[in-house]
Formats: C-alpha cells, sequence, structure tokens
C-alpha cells in the first residue's frame, strides 16, 4: 500500500509540473500548496518504509523526478521555495507570513474627540462666543442707566483641503500571501486624520490651513493667560487646573493634551517616602492622572524634554468641545487602474475639506516651557 502511494505521489507531481506550466498566479498558489502536501506525506511514507526496513533497493527507482525548471519558477514566484537541507535530507519550506504585523499607534484620538460639524459644500464658518458680560453700576435719580451689555466674539474657520496619495504594483497584490494591498488602503485615511490631529493643535491658520490651539493668532485666547513650567513637579498639575478658567470658579476637570514623555515624568514623581505622588491610569491613548482626563499627542512638545527651548507650547488643558472641527466634504478615496496602466501600477487618492478653529474664548490654557 505504501509503494502503491508513492508512485501515486509521482504521478501526481508530474502532472503538477504540467499544470504549472499554464497556470496563473492563482492556480500556482494552489498547486504549490498541493505539493507541499504530497512532499510532506511522501516524506513520512519513506520515513516509516525506511523503520521498517522494507524500502530496500526500491528507494532509487522510486526517488522523486527533480523538479523542472517551470515548477521552479511558478514556485518561486509566489515565495513558496524549498530547500534541501543535505546533512539530514528533510525539506524545510521557506514559510510566507499571511499577516502583516501591525506598527505602534501614530494617530491620537484627539481628532474623534473634539467637536464636529458637517457642513457639506460650505467654504467657511463662522462661529460666535460670548467675550464677557457687563456690570451694572449704581446711578442716581433721572440718570441713565448703567451700560451692561455682553461682548460677542467670533472664531472664523475656513475651509482647508488635506490630501494623500499612494502607489503599488499589481504584483504586491495579486501575489504574496500577506495582503499588502488592503494596509496601504488602510493607510490612506489614515494618513489624512493624522494630519488633521496634529493641525488641531499646531495648525498656523493660513490659507488652506487649520487654526491650531498652540498658534499666536487664535483669536480667542488670550495669550496673557498662558502658564510655563520649567520641569513638572508636584505642583504642577495643581497649577494647571486652578489656573484654567474664570475667576469666579474652579472648573470641572477638563482634558489635559500632553506629550507622552511628560506623562512619564507625572508617573515618576514620588515623594519623600517614596510613595507615587501622581496616580495614573492608562487606557492607550487616553487615561487620567489623578482623576484629570489626558490624551495624548506627539505634536506637543515635552516641558521634561532637554531638548525642548523656552517658550515652546507643551500642553493644552480645558474641554475639548471648545475646539470645532468643520467637515465640509466627507472624506473621499479613490483608486484607479488605468493612471499607470502601462506599468502596472494601481494609485490611491484620498482627500477630504475640512476646517478647525478654537470657538470659546480662553477655551484651553496652554503651557509653556520656561
Amino acid at each position: 500500500m505504501n509503494i502503491k502511494r508513492l508512485n501515486e505521489i509521482a504521478e501526481r507531481k508530474g502532472a503538477i509540473r504540467t499544470e504549472m506550466e499554464k497556470a496563473d498566479a492563482e492556480k500556482l498558489r494552489s498547486l504549490s500548496e498541493e505539493t507541499d502536501k504530497l512532499l510532506t506525506e511522501e516524506q513520512e511514507i519513506r520515513t516509516r518504509l525506511d523503520m521498517a526496513g522494507k524500502l530496500g533497493e526500491k528507494r532509487e527507482v522510486e526517488k522523486p523526478e527533480k523538479e523542472n525548471d517551470m515548477e521552479k519558477r511558478g514556485r518561486e514566484l509566489i515565495q513558496g521555495r524549498s530547500v534541501l537541507v543535505t546533512a539530514t535530507g528533510v525539506l524545510l519550506k521557506e514559510h510566507q507570513a499571511t499577516t502583516i504585523t501591525p506598527t505602534f499607534n501614530e494617530l491620537s484620538t484627539l481628532i474623534d474627540r473634539v467637536r464636529h460639524m458637517d457642513l457639506p459644500g460650505g467654504e467657511s464658518f463662522e462661529q460666535p462666543y460670548i467675550d464677557g458680560y457687563g456690570t451694572g453700576d449704581y446711578k442716581a435719580e433721572n440718570l441713565a442707566y448703567a451700560s451692561a451689555e455682553p461682548t460677542f466674539g467670533s472664531a472664523t474657520i475656513a475651509k482647508a483641503k488635506v490630501t494623500a496619495y499612494a502607489e503599488f504594483t499589481e504584483e504586491l497584490q495579486k501575489l504574496p500571501a500577506a495582503d499588502y494591498a488592503a494596509e496601504i488602503m488602510k493607510g490612506i485615511p489614515l494618513s489624512m486624520r493624522k494630519k488633521i490631529s496634529r493641525e488641531i493643535l499646531i495648525g498656523d491658520g493660513e490659507t488652506n490651513h487649520l487654526q491650531g490651539i498652540f498658534d499666536a493668532g487664535v483669536a480667542g485666547i488670550d495669550a496673557t493667560t498662558d502658564i510655563d513650567f520649567a520641569a513638572i513637579d508636584e505642583n504642577t498639575l495643581d497649577e494647571i487646573v486652578y489656573s484654567f478658567g474664570g475667576s469666579e470658579d474652579v472648573e470641572d476637570p477638563a482634558v489635559l493634551i500632553l506629550h507622552k514623555t511628560d506623562l512619564k515624568a507625572f508617573a515618576l514623581l514620588r515623594d519623600s517616602n517614596g510613595r507615587k505622588i501622581y496616580e495614573i491610569n492608562t487606557n492607550g491613548n487616553t487615561g487620567t492622572i489623578n482623576g484629570v482626563p489626558y490624551v495624548l499627542n506627539s505634536v506637543c512638545e515635552a516641558i521634561s524634554d532637554p531638548a525642548t527651548t523656552t517658550g515652546q507650547y507643551a500642553m493644552a488643558y480645558g474641554p475639548l468641545s471648545n475646539y470645532l472641527l468643520t467637515v465640509f466634504s466627507q472624506m473621499d478615496i479613490r483608486r484607479s487602474d488605468d493612471f499607470k496602466f502601462s506599468t502596472g501600477m494601481i494609485c490611491l487618492r484620498g482627500s477630504v475639506f475640512v476646517g478647525g478653529n478654537v470657538v470659546a474664548k480662553n477655551g484651553f490654557l496652554r503651557v509653556k516651557r520656561t
């Protein structure tokens, strides 16, 4: 029975070599997988026969034919090569992963946590806000009443176009076991979201740019309210929390935007007894510091980084609803197999029209490095 099966395997392998000469990429993959299974089965049968002492002189007669050049080219095309380990005679397959190991997260959730407004087809948006209220006063009989009108400001949000583009070969789509094409396609919207999340903080407000919280030109934030630190210590968080807002209230806990390096500095602080000063709860990109919510964004400078220079913005503290991200058109992602048809390139293009600005008077407290 074993000898009969070896003959069947040899016949099938010969047939596979013939089929490979006219097979497409998908068929080559299937034939290669079948060949691997046959080789494995054949090796197992020969091992059993060797151990039973039954193979004898028939080994040379039944030794599988050397794979021809066409089979070799087909198998190498899909990275299914086998190598002969001479010392043991064991065929070891060169495996190819069917998954792609992801990298660390590169996208801050800040983009999803600020306030959003859909304004399809718009060019700009004006958001008014209260600058302050007047104060009543004493007046004698027959005199005009004290003027106590509130004052208003406004934030202008103009349209900005954010784009992303990528190309890959048809071989990358058709041949690898791992789905590289899907990862490239996933990267188009991710790259645009990554840009917008950064610009919420550092956008300069120029034409076709978002207005960022850290920009000196933000009309809604009075630069005299900025505070600064030379280092993070046991008082830093309280200084930030109690410096935010008006003179009549201590605001409910808002959100602290900071760099991971400064989060680490908070976590490492100890009192004279070696106990942690700050209790940090982490959940990926977000968490709390002594109950105060935070969100990480790598575009922030870090107070605790010696490379950060005086005057650079490191943190922002405030309700994230005080930043408005307007979406003038939803994300549009398109694929073209025709643009570079002659070279077999597949092209991906993405775009989105958005705008953003601070829409509350002193809506954020900004923290600098001294």
